[in-house]
């Protein structure tokens, strides 16, 4: 799940990112680890991305990679209806794409087309059967489109090795592994504090969705927030930062829920 990504957003955003942010254990969960200015300017970073986009697409309608910069702006700033008719425009325009088209799939779920994004999850695998990340968003489509037993019946297998932590955090969705031993094995392992910041950012993230997907919701926003809280993510490559957005977004997603369901009482 790589691509390269826009070098003056992602300059952006390392630099944005870059200031100190709030001590999590001093922190309540619904607390958020980023700063109100930082959200305010990323949002305006990705409006105005949006804008310039919309004009340059008018200009040239046929340009894939205008669709696909604007789609992520879209998500990132939780259009998710707007970010897939982009991803869309991507694959009409250039029907390579459909296999390999895993934003498109994150795009469905959370516009709650759940059965759409089980679909590319399950032709992702015919271009790529080694990465176990996809397996998971395959389980959490099938789980919300048809319920969690199924889901678990239908995990795909895999046989040759992936990235750490994957083949530990894949092992949650069978239920063959606790939370608490992936991240005390990632404690123990005798890795650099890089590969080790990497590790902690995937697992608490891994582990929040989990918890969400069984509608645990209080523990999911305690690692959610653990994954947006991380520096390694938002600092790495198109796929790890488009991670960190997503562990973003569903941490502000259950965060709001929460504060809604507080406030109707």
């Amino acid at each position: 799940m790589i691509r390269p990504q826009s070098a003056a957003i992602a300059l952006f955003l390392v630099t944005l990112l870059a200031s100190p942010q709030p001590d999590l254990k001093a922190e309540a969960p619904a607390k958020h680890p980023l700063s109100k200015e930082t959200r305010k300017m990323m949002t305006s970073a990705w409006e105005k991305q949006v804008a310039e986009l919309t004009e340059q697409i008018k200009q040239q309608p046929d340009r894939v990679g205008f669709y696909s910069r604007r789609a992520d702006a879209h998500f990132f700033l939780g259009q998710f209806d707007k970010s897939v008719a982009d991803y869309e425009k991507m694959v009409e325009l250039d029907k390579s794409l459909d296999k390999s088209h895993w934003r498109r799939g994150i795009a469905w779920f959370y516009a709650r087309d759940f059965k759409k994004a089980a679909h590319q999850f399950e032709i992702y695998d015919s271009f790529d059967n080694v990465d176990r990340e996809n397996g998971i968003w395959r389980f959490f489509s099938q789980a919300r489109a048809y319920g969690l037993k199924k889901a678990r019946q239908g995990l795909l297998k895999y046989k040759k090795d992936d990235r750490e932590p994957f083949p530990s955090v894949y092992k949650l969705f069978s239920e063959t592994i606790k939370p608490e031993k992936i991240l005390a094995d990632i404690k123990a392992a005798k890795i650099s504090d890089t590969e080790r910041e990497k590790r902690h950012f995937y697992a608490h993230l891994y582990i929040g969705l989990d918890h969400a997907i069984h509608n645990r919701d209080k523990k999911a926003v305690e690692h959610l927030r653990q994954s947006v809280a991380n520096t390694w993510g938002p600092r790495s490559g198109f796929g790890p930062h488009y991670m960190w957005q997503v562990g973003r977004l569903h941490y502000e997603l259950l965060t709001a829920k929460a504060a809604k369901t507080k406030k109707k009482k």
